[in-house]
């Protein structure tokens, strides 16, 4: 069963005070007892605030990838589950920084596994790495962008661009940066909660901002060539970027999500936009939850994710990483759905009032 949220924990404790001040017309003996009750009462919810507060992650994590229906792989990952040790920094901090990431490339390979090899070095190396990492993240984002552009001006052959989607583990907190169409999304006690939107022409957030720095969207496209907003790379797309204070319509700018983790967070999925053409948010958890409780192996999950992506007709590339925040199965839980509210029209029940007679 979940543990339920800190501030419903609070909640609850201020509830049983004002429950226990109105009851003061009982006698001194009954008192005594309502009073020693609610000692116990309120030390269970406290004992039960901490268990959800003092939660440590223990991170495993697992991939997988398939060409789909494409002639050729663009999409590449990365998994780094210590990323100063990896570069042979010294972060000044007790606590281990994880790194994930993926990268779907369109008009070639090569942005995309510029950006895998480069970014995160780039973060690990800034002056301020990593007391201000969403400051770092971010710099690093376009610092990236802004080298992988200087490489296409020496080798043309390299123009392409790629989304990216990264996702940092420190302690209890997950800090999340997108700049694209993959999605990252996190399992709270079986619930989607996605920590990643996805940038594409049809969003009006996204449709704002491009028109405002002489961009449009035609036919559902940025500038009538590119499906996403943001991306890193496409140098070579004329009227698509620009350097210093002309910044162009597409942006290598991420957007950041940061979570503290909980009991609650069993794992995060990092999908490339292929395997979001053929599941939802929700759908990919209860299927990832299932095979889960059925093995507990994280890479063999990302597997079957991508197995079932293809049987339901994916035709892109497909990659799928998991990280997991617990060694144990995961328990059964009841996951609440919304309700769908329906309604026919007038006209619809005249029909159906119409076949109820015959």
């Amino acid at each position: 069963m979940c543990v339920p949220e800190a501030e419903q924990v609070g909640q609850e404790i201020e509830n049983m005070d004002n429950n226990n001040n109105s009851s003061s017309s009982s006698s001194s003996n009954n008192n005594n007892n309502n009073k020693l009750e609610s000692i116990s009462e309120d030390k269970a919810v406290v004992e039960r605030k901490q268990n959800l507060l003092n939660f440590v992650p223990s991170l495993r994590s697992g991939e997988w990838s398939d060409i789909g229906g494409r002639e050729y792989m663009e999409d590449t990952h990365v998994c780094i589950g210590d990323l100063a040790k990896k570069f042979g920094i010294n972060s000044y901090s007790d606590e281990v920084i994880s790194f994930y990431g993926v990268f779907d490339g369109h008009d070639g390979k090569c942005a995309a596994q510029f950006v895998r090899d480069h970014l995160p070095r780039v973060i690990v190396e800034d002056a301020d790495f990593p007391l201000e990492l969403e400051k770092v993240v971010t710099r690093s984002f376009m610092e990236t962008d802004a080298a992988f552009a200087k490489t296409c001006s020496l080798e043309s052959a390299l123009s392409s661009g790629t989304t990216a989607l990264t996702a940092m583990v420190f302690g209890r907190s997950l800090l999340v940066a997108n700049a694209g169409d993959c999605r990252a999304v996190l399992s709270r006690c079986g619930t989607a909660i996605e920590m990643s939107k996805d940038h594409r022409p049809c969003c009006t957030k996204e449709r704002t901002r491009i028109e405002s720095l002489g961009g449009y969207v035609a036919d559902g496209y940025l500038n009538g060539q590119l499906g996403v907003t943001r991306a890193l790379g496409d140098w070579h797309l004329e009227g698509m970027k620009g350097m210093g204070e002309k910044l162009g319509p597409l942006s290598a700018e991420p957007e950041l999500k940061l979570v503290t983790l909980t009991k609650e967070d069993e794992f995060l999925i990092i999908g490339s936009d292929g395997i979001w053409d053929v599941f939802t948010s929700q759908n990919c958890i209860d299927f990832a939850r299932k095979r889960l409780q059925e093995h507990n192996d994280v890479k063999l999950c990302c597997k079957q994710i991508v197995e079932e992506a293809i049987k339901r007709g994916a035709t892109d590339n497909l990659t799928v990483v998991m990280v997991s925040f617990h060694m144990e199965p995961l328990a059964h839980v009841v996951v609440e759905r919304g309700r769908v509210r329906r309604s026919i029209s007038a006209e619809g029940l005249q029909n159906l009032r119409g076949l109820l007679d015959c």
